[in-house]
C-alpha cells in the first residue's frame, strides 16, 4: 500500500471501470450461435478476457491488436458456455461485433458515485484511456464526467489515445495527464483493470496503480487491487 497523504491526483482507465460490453450487443451475438448465455456471466467475461491477455499484452478496449483480441473473445466466450469445439467461431462472431463499435457502452454500477466521492475528497481526476476518439463524448452523454461543469463529474483532463497518438503503456500518455493536473507522479495513482496497459504503464510512468480485480483474476500482481471504483474511496480514506 501507499502513504495515502501523499496521492493529489487519480487518473483512469475507461473499460473496465466505467464501462463494459452492452449486454443486449453480446447476447444477440452469442445467439446467433444459437448459444443463450446466462446475463449474469457477462461482466465475469469481460475480466476473463483481460486475464487471459496475459500480464504483458497492451490492449485498448476499442479493439487494436488481433492476435490479443482472439485471446480476449475466446475467453469471453468460454466464460458464455460456449462449448470449446465452437470457441473458433465465437471468437470470431465477437470480433465482427466489437469491430461494428458502440459496444463499449454498459455503466458499471456504482461508478459514477464513487468518482463523485473521489472527486469530493479533492483529488484532481484525469481520464486516460485507449479508445477511438469517442471517449471523451461517451462519459459527458452519459452523465459520468467531463471537462468543466455539466451533469457528471468534472475532471481536469481527458487523454484518449485515438486523438493523442500515444496508448498505454507509453508513460508518455501518463506524462501528458500529469502536466495537464500539474502533479509529480509520485502524487498520483491510476486506476485501470488491464495489467500490461494500466499497471506497467503506469509504473514506468512513475505513478503508483491499482488494478480494478473484481474476480481475484490477478492474485500475483504486485499493486493494489480493488474489486471496483468504490474500492478506491475506502483506500483514500
Amino acid at each position: 500500500m501507499f502513504p495515502v497523504a501523499d496521492v493529489e491526483a487519480v487518473l483512469l482507465d475507461v473499460g473496465g471501470v466505467f464501462h463494459l460490453p452492452d449486454h443486449a450487443r453480446m447476447l444477440g451475438a452469442l445467439s446467433r450461435l444459437d448459444i443463450v448465455a446466462d446475463p449474469a456471466d457477462l461482466d465475469r467475461a469481460h475480466y476473463a478476457g483481460i486475464a487471459a491477455l496475459g500480464d504483458h499484452a497492451p490492449v485498448g478496449h476499442h479493439g487494436d491488436g488481433a492476435s490479443i483480441w482472439h485471446r480476449y473473445n475466446r475467453a469471453y466466450a468460454r466464460v458464455c458456455g460456449v462449448p470449446h469445439d465452437r470457441l473458433d467461431e465465437a471468437t470470431l462472431v465477437l470480433l465482427a461485433e466489437f469491430a461494428r463499435g458502440g459496444v463499449w457502452t454498459r455503466q458499471i454500477p456504482g461508478a459514477r458515485d464513487a468518482l463523485q466521492a473521489i472527486a469530493d475528497r479533492g483529488m484532481r481526476l484525469g481520464i486516460v484511456s485507449n479508445a477511438d476518439g469517442t471517449v471523451e463524448e461517451q462519459l459527458r452523454s452519459d452523465g459520468i464526467c467531463q471537462l468543466g461543469p455539466g451533469a457528471g463529474v468534472e475532471v481536469h483532463v481527458v487523454l484518449d489515445s485515438g486523438v493523442v497518438g500515444v496508448a498505454k503503456p507509453d508513460p508518455a500518455i501518463f506524462h501528458l495527464a500529469l502536466e495537464a493536473l500539474q502533479v509529480a507522479p509520485g502524487a498520483a495513482i491510476h486506476v485501470g483493470d488491464t495489467p500490461a496497459s494500466d499497471v506497467e504503464g503506469a509504473l514506468a510512468a512513475g505513478v503508483r496503480p491499482v488494478l480494478v480485480d473484481p474476480y481475484d483474476f490477478h492474485p500475483d500482481t504486485e499493486c493494489a487491487r480493488v474489486t471496483a471504483l468504490a474500492g478506491i474511496v475506502a483506500l483514500l480514506a
